[in-house]
């Protein structure tokens, strides 16, 4: 991988950044964590990225072996790129950075890409007591299957057949009805949630997850 960035050092965590510790690197392998996308969605979650140093990035990446360009099939038929099965064993390790980026503090106002959220939901997960379910996430138009299974929370890009209740909103009011920050009921009466099917499982979606403690300093 050509890179600005190189330790020259054999330990791990060195050699783990000359591959994915240059600026946007990581944030690309979280926008690709669910799922592919094509380099227009990418620009989209990530605003702040020239088109050429995401290019550039996504070389990179694909030279490392963590990211592949593919074609989504039909009738779709368009570019994409998707992450490699080294690309997808870094999700624990975003988890746990993000966990521990949570403790800092909120420097800006702009909101969470769709991705990022997702990734934020299963960072705060702790559905015990919550019921086993499956639920379909419309979040700014994009779809997410979300399952509960005992302790653990899967999510994945694309609509779910079957869900238990689906959830329709932008993603200032998911985090806001996820996070406590207001009910669902609330968020439901002013026009901003939409729910279909089950509603006893969808009063019951809060409560997969912890609210998330503020900056410790």
């Amino acid at each position: 991988m050509t890179t600005a960035r190189h330790y020259a050092d054999p330990c791990g965590i060195a050699r783990a950044l000359d591959a994915v510790g240059d600026r946007w690197a990581l944030l690309i392998v979280r926008e690709l964590i669910f799922g592919p996308q094509r380099f227009s969605q990418l620009r989209a979650g990530l605003p702040g990225v020239s088109p050429n140093v995401l290019a550039q990035r996504l070389r990179e990446l694909a030279a490392a072996g963590i990211v592949r360009p593919g074609m989504l099939g039909p009738p779709a038929s368009v570019a994409v790129y998707e992450l490699t099965e080294r690309g997808l064993a870094l999700e624990p390790v975003l988890l746990e950075l993000a966990r521990w980026g949570s403790q800092e503090p909120v420097t800006t106002r702009n909101e969470l890409s769709v991705s990022a959220l997702m990734l934020a939901l299963r960072t705060v997960a702790d559905p015990a007591g919550a019921g086993d379910a499956t639920y379909a996430l419309r979040v700014d138009g994009q779809w997410f299957t979300l399952d509960v299974a005992g302790p653990s929370v899967a999510i994945s890009r694309g609509r779910t057949g079957k869900p238990a209740a689906a959830l329709a909103a932008d993603r200032a009011t998911l985090r806001s009805v996820a996070f406590g920050r207001e009910p669902v009921s609330t968020a439901e009466r002013d026009g901003r949630l939409v729910i279909t099917g089950d509603r006893d499982a969808a009063e019951r979606f809060p409560r997969l997850f912890a609210v998330p403690a503020g900056p410790a300093r």
